[in-house]
């Protein structure tokens, strides 16, 4: 992780952190388990990690945090959690990453104090404006393209997220629907890379689609 400064902006993680961001989802682990899927796509080659459940008991996300802390230290990828601050100071994690319905990006930053990482979900230039003031460090930007993740998001235009990348000075990483098929539609946005789901971990071969995928975003970004 490595902190610097962009314009007036403090960075707590920089842009190439943003790459191939993946977000966790147990929806896929069958045989295995999320933890060695995780070591699969680092291995893979994602940048940054977030770790996202919505059905463990407190007990089991802490243990679950706490491993995938471990192996993210372990590749030197910085590690959010989604939603769960509690979680995230029990666990010492990088960060957290907070949607538009949880608390204010303000509040966030009080409970973790100032070298920890906050992401907040955008969907339109207001929204990226007031969370980078409110002292957000990065943006997730989306749905790009139709999720089976969240049925009811609703679809950004490739033109608000291009504007969104030049109004604002913290890294944007785009989410939402975004797979290798369909990657090449952003270029020209200037996002700083993508957030992926199921493309990571829906995939019979994690670490080979994640090298895939990582050089299918690097070659999108110099677009």
């Amino acid at each position: 992780m490595q902190n610097g400064w962009k314009g007036a902006v403090k960075l707590r993680v920089n842009a190439d952190a943003m790459t191939l961001y993946a977000v966790t989802d147990r929806t896929w682990v069958e045989d295995t388990t999320l933890i060695n899927q995780v070591k699969e796509a680092l291995e893979g080659g994602i940048t940054f990690l977030q770790l996202r459940e919505k059905h463990l008991s407190k007990e089991e996300f802490i243990k679950e945090a706490r491993e995938m802390k471990e192996l993210s230290k372990e590749y030197k990828v910085p590690f959010v959690i989604n939603d769960n601050i509690e979680v995230a100071l029990a666990v010492d994690a990088d960060g957290v990453h907070i949607g538009q319905d949880d608390m204010s990006v303000e509040e966030a930053r009080k409970l973790l104090g100032e070298d920890k990482i906050i992401g907040v979900s955008a969907h339109n230039v207001e929204e990226a404006i007031k969370a980078q003031k409110g002292g957000a460090d990065y943006l997730g930007v989306g749905a790009v393209c139709a999720t089976s993740t969240k049925k009811d998001a609703n679809v950004v235009s490739k033109e608000e997220i291009k504007k969104i990348c030049h109004t604002v000075e913290i890294p944007v990483v785009a989410i939402g629907g975004i797979k290798k098929e369909n990657i090449k539609t952003l270029e020209g946005t200037d996002v700083d890379g993508v957030a992926v789901v199921s493309a990571i971990f829906a995939a019979k071969d994690i670490k080979k689609d994640t090298k895939q995928l990582r050089s299918l975003v690097e070659e999108m970004k110099q677009k």
